[in-house]
Parts: C-alpha cells; structure tokens; sequence
C-alpha cells in the first residue's frame, strides 16, 4: 500500500477503528490530540536540533526511518483529530492550499520566504 493506492478516507477509518478497539475514544479529544500533536512534532524535531542544514538534507536510512515514525505519528493523530471533528480532510487541505495561493502569489513571493504580511498591499485584505 502507498499514498497512490491509499486514500485519506482509508487511512481516517484505520484510525477509528484502531482507537474504537482499544476503548479509547474517551482520551482522544481535541484538547488531548492537539497535545499529542505537538509533542509528536517536537520529537520530530528533536532529529533535527543539532544537525546544519546540510546534514539534515543528507539523512541516512536509519534517520529516515526513525523520522517518518515521527511523521505518522503526527499523520495518526492528525487523522484522530479530524474523525473527532468529523472534518473532512482533503476539502479542510484544499481550501487551506487555496488561501496559501492567494496569500503567497508565485509571481511575488518566487525564491522568497517571508511571511505572507510582507507581500501584502496596503489596501488589501483578502489574506
């Protein structure tokens, strides 16, 4: 199975019944999962404290490995939090990468990384 094979609704109905099977619905609030979130990206984060920036885009199996781990886990509770909210995830992402292109035209921000408030024009307040 991989991201062409496996659909979000696929992986959101893996979660539910992971977590309905364990009796776990009771833990698996917003408040809790959006915690869990957060220590799941700082351990991801933790992969990459002491590295440059060079050493963090040649990583080794074993680091890969170890980071995707992390990855899921965030992806897994990211899926719990969306079944509780009962968002549906893909129209939730596409919306969002929608306001990202208005927020980030390519034409203005192209080889740039500032925040989106540095494109903006003074008289607009769209983003």
């Amino acid at each position: 199975m991989t991201d062409s094979t496996v659909t979000l609704q696929d992986l959101k109905q893996k979660m539910a019944d992971f977590v309905r099977e364990r009796d776990w619905e009771q833990f698996h609030t917003p408040k809790n999962i959006s915690m869990s979130i957060a220590i799941e990206a700082a351990e991801l984060m933790e992969h990459f404290q002491w590295l440059t920036v060079e050493q963090s885009q040649q990583l080794d199996a074993k680091a890969l490995a170890a980071i995707g781990e992390e990855l899921a886990d965030i992806v897994i509770y990211s899926l719990s939090m969306a079944n509780f909210l009962k968002l549906d995830l893909a129209e939730t992402v596409l919306a969002k990468m929608d306001k990202n292109i208005r927020k980030y035209p390519a034409d203005k921000v192209h080889g740039k990384s500032h925040k989106y408030t540095y494109y903006q024009d003074k008289d607009r307040s769209e983003c």
